[in-house]
C-alpha cells in the first residue's frame, strides 16, 4: 500500500517522483509540438508557394520576390487555424467525457494510449506527403494529428491535478512543465543537426525532415508506455482521497466549491477574467511559435538551426521559471506571479521590435542570427514559464473535483480559440504590411492588452496557510 501523502500534523507535501511520472505525458505532447510547429508552417509556406506561383519558396526568396512569400502566410495561417479550430471543439469533448469514464485502468488513461497511438502512426506521414508536393494528404495527415493528439492532451493534463491537492499545484506544473521542456529540448536539438534550411535550399533529402517525425513518434509510444507502467489512476484516487479533500479546503478561492453545486458569480467572474487574459497572451506567443521559423528564414536570412538554437536558449530560461515559478507563487501569490511574467515578457518584445538582420554571416553562407535576438529569447522564456505555470492551476482551482476535466477543457479552448484566430489575423497583417516586423509589434500588443486585462481584473487570493512538509521527506515515494 502506497505512503500517504499527508503528515501527522495535517500539512500537505508534493510527491516529486510521481509528479515527474506523469510529466512523461507532457513530454511527449511538447515534443510533438515543438516539432509540427517547427516544421509545418515552413512545409506548408513552400508547398503553397510552389501551387500558387509556380516556384518553391527559396526560388522566390532567390529571385527577391518576397511579396510573394508573405502574400503565402494567410494560407498558411488559415490551415494551423483550422487544426486549432478543430482542437477548440474537441478539447472540451474529451476533458468532459473523460470526467465521465470509468474503466480498470483509469478515466484518463484509455484516452492517453488510444490518442498517443494513432498520432504516433500518423505523424510520420506529414513529411512525406510534403516531399511528394501532396498538398492534400499532408493536410489530411496534419488533422488526424491533431484530432487525436487533443483526445491524449486534454486528459493527459487533466491527470495532475486529479492526483494533486490543490495548494501544490503551481509547483507540480512546474515540474511536468520541466518534463515537457525536456520533450522540446529533444526535438530542438534535431532541428539543429537536421536542418530543414538545408532541404528547403539545397539537397531535398527526405530522411533530413523525416528522421524528426519518426523519431518524435517513437518517443511518444514510449512517454505514453512509462505513464502507463507507473501511474496507477484508480489506486492513487483512493490512497489521496484524504489529501484531495483537504487540498478543497485550503484552496486559493474566494468561494468555497461544492461538488454538486453551481458555480458562485465570484468564482465565474475570476474564471473568465482568467481565460480572457489566457486568451490574449496566447494570441501573442501562439503568433511568435508558428511565424519564428520564417521569420528567422525569410526576414533573418539565418539558416533554420538558428531558430533551434533560439528555442534551447528560450527553453533554458522557461526551465529555470518553472522550478521558481511555484516558490514565487508561495510568496506573492499567482496573480502577481503571472502579472510579473506578462510584464517581463513585454519588455523582451519590445526589444525584439528594434532588432534587425544581421550582415555577417556563417561558413555555409547563411546570415548570422542577431545575438540580441538569444537574449530576447532568454527573458521571454523566463517571463512566459511564470505566466504558464501558475495559470493552469489557476483555472483548474475553481473547479470540483468532478469537474477537472471540464475546466482543463476551458483553459485549452481559451488556448486554442486564441491559436485558431491569431495565424490568420497576423497572416493578414504580413499581407497588408508586406513586412516580417509585423510579428513583434502585433505580439507586443496584445501581451499588453493581456497584462492589463489580467491584473486589473483577477484578484489574488493566496491559498490558505498550510504546513508543507520539507527536506528528504518531500521526495516521498510509492510503496
Amino acid at each position: 500500500m502506497a505512503k500517504s501523502t499527508g503528515t501527522p500534523n495535517g500539512g500537505l507535501r508534493l510527491n516529486y517522483k510521481r509528479t515527474a511520472l506523469i510529466g512523461f505525458a507532457f513530454f511527449g505532447i511538447l515534443l510533438l509540438w515543438q516539432v509540427y510547429d517547427s516544421w509545418c508552417p515552413t512545409f506548408l509556406t513552400d508547398i503553397f508557394a510552389q501551387a500558387m506561383h509556380g516556384m518553391n519558396s527559396a526560388q522566390l526568396k532567390a529571385s527577391g520576390n518576397m511579396d510573394a512569400i508573405l502574400e503565402v502566410q494567410w494560407i498558411v495561417g488559415i490551415v494551423m487555424a483550422c487544426d486549432n479550430l478543430a482542437a477548440l471543439i474537441l478539447l472540451p469533448i474529451f476533458g468532459s467525457l473523460s470526467d465521465k469514464t470509468k474503466t480498470p485502468i483509469g478515466k484518463r488513461m484509455p484516452y492517453i494510449l488510444v490518442g498517443t497511438l494513432v498520432a504516433a502512426v500518423a505523424f510520420p506521414f506529414i513529411p512525406l506527403f510534403y516531399h511528394n508536393n501532396n498538398i492534400v494528404g499532408m493536410i489530411i495527415m496534419m488533422a488526424i494529428v491533431l484530432m487525436f493528439m487533443m483526445m491524449y492532451r486534454n486528459p493527459a493534463v487533466a491527470l495532475m491535478p486529479d492526483i494533486t491537492p490543490k495548494p501544490l499545484r503551481a509547483k507540480a506544473n512546474g515540474i511536468i512543465n520541466i518534463m515537457g521542456y525536456f520533450g522540446g529540448a529533444f526535438a530542438t536539438v534535431l532541428g539543429i543537426f537536421l536542418k530543414l534550411s538545408d532541404y528547403i535550399t539545397k539537397e531535398r533529402n527526405l530522411w533530413v525532415i523525416e528522421l524528426p517525425f519518426i523519431i518524435a513518434s517513437i518517443l511518444m509510444v514510449i512517454s505514453a508506455f512509462v505513464l502507463f507502467a507507473t501511474i496507477k489512476e484508480n489506486k492513487l484516487h483512493e490512497e489521496l482521497k484524504d489529501e484531495m479533500e483537504l487540498g478543497e479546503r485550503l484552496a486559493a478561492v474566494e468561494d468555497k466549491i461544492e461538488d454538486d453545486a453551481p458555480m458562485t458569480k465570484a468564482n465565474k467572474r475570476m474564471l473568465l477574467a482568467i481565460l480572457a487574459a489566457e486568451f490574449l497572451w496566447f494570441m501573442a506567443d501562439n503568433a511568435i511559435g508558428t511565424y519564428i521559423g520564417n521569420y528567422v528564414i525569410y526576414h533573418m536570412g539565418s539558416a533554420s538551426s538558428a531558430t533551434s538554437t533560439l528555442t534551447i536558449v528560450g527553453g533554458l530560461a522557461s526551465v529555470i521559471g518553472f522550478a521558481i515559478a511555484g516558490f514565487i507563487a508561495d510568496k506573492i501569490g499567482r496573480k502577481w506571479t503571472i502579472s510579473t511574467g506578462l510584464s517581463i515578457t513585454v519588455i523582451a518584445l519590445l526589444i525584439m521590435c528594434f532588432v534587425a538582420p544581421s550582415s555577417a554571416q556563417t561558413a555555409d553562407g547563411y546570415n548570422k542570427l542577431p545575438s540580441l535576438l538569444f537574449a530576447v529569447w532568454a527573458i521571454k522564456g523566463f517571463g512566459m514559464a511564470l505566466v504558464h505555470n501558475c495559470s493552469f492551476p489557476m483555472v483548474v482551482e475553481l473547479s470540483s473535483s468532478k469537474t477537472i476535466g471540464k475546466f482543463t477543457g476551458f483553459y485549452y479552448a481559451a488556448s486554442m480559440s486564441a491559436q485558431t484566430v491569431t495565424p490568420v489575423l497576423l497572416g493578414l497583417v504580413f499581407r497588408l504590411s508586406r513586412v516580417w516586423e509585423a510579428l513583434p509589434i502585433y505580439s507586443t500588443i496584445l501581451l499588453t492588452l493581456s497584462c492589463a486585462v489580467f491584473t486589473l481584473l483577477v484578484k489574488n487570493i493566496k491559498a490558505k496557510k498550510l504546513q508543507n512538509v520539507k527536506g528528504l521527506e518531500a521526495l516521498g515515494a510509492d510503496d
